[in-house]
């Protein structure tokens, strides 16, 4: 656990976006709204019915990317974590890769060039791959954790360590979209369009990668301290 932690409660909400803007991803994903004035992480979270321990442990493990305090570690709440990986799995799904394919039919043409169309199917394809991986999540991983929460089984014996040893880096895939774009799409008049949805590409597998680790290792971190207190009170 890292003991130096970079944003706390009574830093001002506007100052942490102005500091690391990619925290406006995380904001939208706990539902916070702009316009906090001069408002503090702790009032803002509280005027909006946000959880401060939550937000402040995710936002600072986005900064760091590897370690988060004891401090912030044990004020997470479970309900709030499930709620903001929820969210992103519908940013993802219902926003930032339907965006991605709209601006990718713009740049490549699917009707004349025959690489156009295998980077579309490639795509759509890898889409496929991410709304599996998620909605296995939303309904088994996040449907167990609830059973959990409220001392019910759930059936087949499940427990996180079958999520943790099945969960694959699924940004992965995208690696090997940008080479088939970079390396074998043929030049021509719509560069400008091209780069941008790679742009877009590139930021989208980045956004990936940090969910996942979010994942890895606070979330399944956090669910089997849950599990080993339930399991140690069942003991008595």
């Amino acid at each position: 656990m890292n003991k130096y932690m970079k944003y706390s409660a009574t830093d001002r909400m506007s100052d942490l976006i102005c500091e690391n803007y990619n925290l406006l991803l995380v904001m939208s994903r706990f539902g916070l709204s702009l316009g906090f004035g001069d408002k503090t992480v702790e009032q803002g979270c509280e005027q909006q019915g946000v959880h401060t321990g939550t937000f402040l442990a995710v936002v600072n493990f986005m900064d760091d990317e590897c370690c988060i305090s004891d401090e912030y570690y044990h004020k997470i709440s479970v309900e709030a974590l499930i709620d903001y990986l929820r969210q992103a799995h519908s940013y993802f799904l219902d926003f930032n890769l339907p965006a991605i394919r709209r601006k990718l039919i713009d740049a490549i043409d699917c009707s004349q060039n025959d690489v156009a169309f295998l980077i579309l199917k490639f795509f759509d394809e890898y889409v496929n791959e991410v709304r599996a991986h998620m909605e296995y999540e939303n309904q088994v991983v996040f449907g167990y954790v609830n059973c959990l929460l409220q001392g019910k089984n759930y059936p087949g014996g499940y427990n996180i360590k079958v999520f943790a040893d099945r969960h694959n880096q699924i940004e992965a895939k995208l690696t090997e979209l940008k080479n088939i774009i970079v390396k074998y799409y043929p030049a021509n008049i719509n560069n400008n369009q091209l780069n941008s949805v790679l742009f877009d590409i590139y930021s989208c597998e980045k956004d990936l990668c940090s969910h996942c680790r979010v994942e890895d290792y606070m979330f399944v971190p956090l669910i089997m301290e849950v599990e080993n207190k339930i399991h140690h009170d069942a003991r008595g």
